[in-house]
């Protein structure tokens, strides 16, 4: 039977080097292996990256073609757009177990031994020379680029306890303890944000890629290692920390840009699939397309804001992280009231701005305002935008009067001065009793909306009411323990602020009492 037709328990029954000849193994670079099971994969119609989406037209024929052309591959773009998980995805293209000489370090293939021990282990034993199965999870290796790597942690160095030990003098080539790079012989390794790696140590890796030779504090070892190289790294001009040396560049084959997800829908199947959502969560808490669509579209409008640095980008963790926090947010309000079940609001996706404080970074502009005014500013945006998608624009309202307005009966209401206080650990008979105290309201998304079932028209007035303080047709207040609607005009005179701080203020203000 040829070699590549035996089955896992037959390869680990093959236990010396004359019986692995006997099966008919012949090497194969890493790379060759990677090209040969992308192509088997392919014809077979396969997901070869399954669970990255949005990157099906892009990124991942590019990644494809650099595959197939045994290229070194280096991945870049923003943070969070899924390139260390594509580097680790390249471990499911190579074979599920390859021979290596037992006992040694440099995952020598039998056939074509590399290190010093193997050689003089097959020279003494021939075809008794044991042979050992390596797992392809143990054939990827990942270092994280930091201004302190030094040459020794990726090349190695001469080890004097290796040497006293062994009695050698450092001109032996046996003394030399191997770094990570040589360590992953046969495999892939990966430097995550290269650019953070000092030029010097880039330097070091020139010989690797090109020539496959290194050098040790003077020894000039010759090694043809055999490595499947991917980098990560952000773009240059934001990486103020360095930048990836020119002829290190020139040297690795492929650079592959990243993107973020191009629709909303893209967005929500990959925080769909990364967010951690616990099965009692699952199980408490009713959510809704809109509340998954205002999540994404917080990350649309943080990437065009003018308060965060496009530079830096918004990672896709932003909208994974904010709707882990509204699902908790919703089941800390069902435990507090005692309720088995509870539905989604508006107000617990206002209370997941902690989770995107963290997220952005920030212009000067930013800066001046506070994180945690931006993030609500950003999801005030994102409430805006998806109003519109099902409500009646207010605007066009205004322009022509000749157009019934909708929302008369809401705005008149709260133009004789009544208010509305939508608390955030409200129980659901009180939110239920606060939203159907504005007269209109449930009529307006009857109208709009007349298939939706209970709660979700509740959550849709909320959503209207909000929408209306995004429109300027009525003002929208953060109070202690939620928000308040009230009328426009009589806001302007309390100078209140969504978001702001007016109580510490009152309190700086008043007068002090003398002792």
């Amino acid at each position: 039977m040829a070699y590549t037709k035996l089955s896992t328990t037959e390869l680990q029954s093959i236990t010396t080097l004359g019986a692995l000849k006997k099966a008919g193994y012949q090497p194969r670079s890493v790379k060759q292996e990677l090209r040969d099971n992308l192509i088997a994969k392919l014809q077979a119609k396969e997901d070869v990256f399954p669970g990255i989406f949005g990157y099906e037209e892009t990124v991942i024929p590019d990644l494809q073609r650099a595959i197939l052309s045994m290229h070194h591959i280096n991945l870049l773009g923003l943070r969070g757009q899924a390139k260390t998980r594509i580097a680790r995805l390249l471990v499911e293209l190579l074979d599920e177990y390859v021979p290596v000489v037992e006992g040694s370090e440099l995952n020598d293939d039998p056939l074509q031994p590399l290190s010093i021990y193997a050689k003089h282990l097959i020279a003494e034993k021939g075809d008794a020379t044991p042979v050992a199965w390596m797992h392809r999870s143990d054939r990827y290796t990942e270092k994280l680029a930091t201004p302190d790597v030094s040459v020794a942690d990726l090349i190695g160095d001469a080890d004097p306890i290796k040497a006293a030990t062994l009695k050698l003098p450092y001109s032996d080539e046996r003394v030399i303890h191997f770094g990570l790079i040589p360590r992953s012989h046969r495999g892939i390794f990966v430097i995550n944000e290269l650019p953070d790696l000092q030029a010097r140590i880039q330097v070091s890796l020139f010989n690797i890629l090109q020539e496959g030779d290194i050098q040790i504090r003077g020894f000039k070892v010759r090694l043809p290692l055999d490595i499947q190289f991917v980098f990560t790294a952000n773009p240059e001009d934001y990486t103020n920390r360095g930048s990836i040396v020119t002829p290190l560049k020139d040297r690795i084959d492929s650079q592959i840009i990243t993107h973020y997800p191009k629709s909303i829908e893209i967005g929500k199947r990959i925080t769909r699939q990364e967010a951690r959502i616990k099965e009692a969560q699952i199980g408490m808490v009713t959510t809704n397309e809109i509340i998954r669509d205002l999540v994404e579209q917080v990350a649309v409008e943080a990437r065009a804001s003018e308060f965060v640095d496009a530079k830096s980008g918004v990672s896709a963790r932003l909208t994974i992280a904010a709707y882990e926090s509204l699902i908790s947010a919703a089941e800390r309000r069902a435990l507090i009231n005692g309720e088995k079940k509870t539905y989604v609001r508006i107000a617990d996706f206002l209370a997941a701005v902690p989770a995107l404080t963290g997220k952005v970074e920030l212009v000067y502009e930013g800066e001046q305002e506070g994180a945690g005014l931006v993030a609500e500013k950003l999801m005030g945006k994102a409430i805006r935008t998806l109003f519109l998608t099902y409500f009646p624009d207010p605007d066009k309202q205004k322009k022509k009067k000749t157009l019934p307005n909708p929302y008369k009966e809401v705005q008149d209401w709260f133009g004789a001065g009544n208010t509305v206080d939508v608390l955030s650990d409200a129980s659901d008979k009180d939110y239920h009793k606060a939203l159907e105290q504005v007269p209109g309201l449930r009529n307006i998304v009857t109208f709009l909306h007349p298939n939706e079932d209970q709660e979700t028209t509740w959550f849709l007035m909320e959503f209207c009411l909000h929408g209306l303080a995004e429109h300027s047709l009525i003002s929208r207040n953060r109070v202690q323990a939620g928000t308040q609607f009230k009328d426009l005009l009589s806001s302007m005179f309390t100078m209140p602020s969504f978001g702001g701080d007016e109580d510490e203020d009152d309190e700086e203000e008043k007068p002090r009492k003398r002792r």
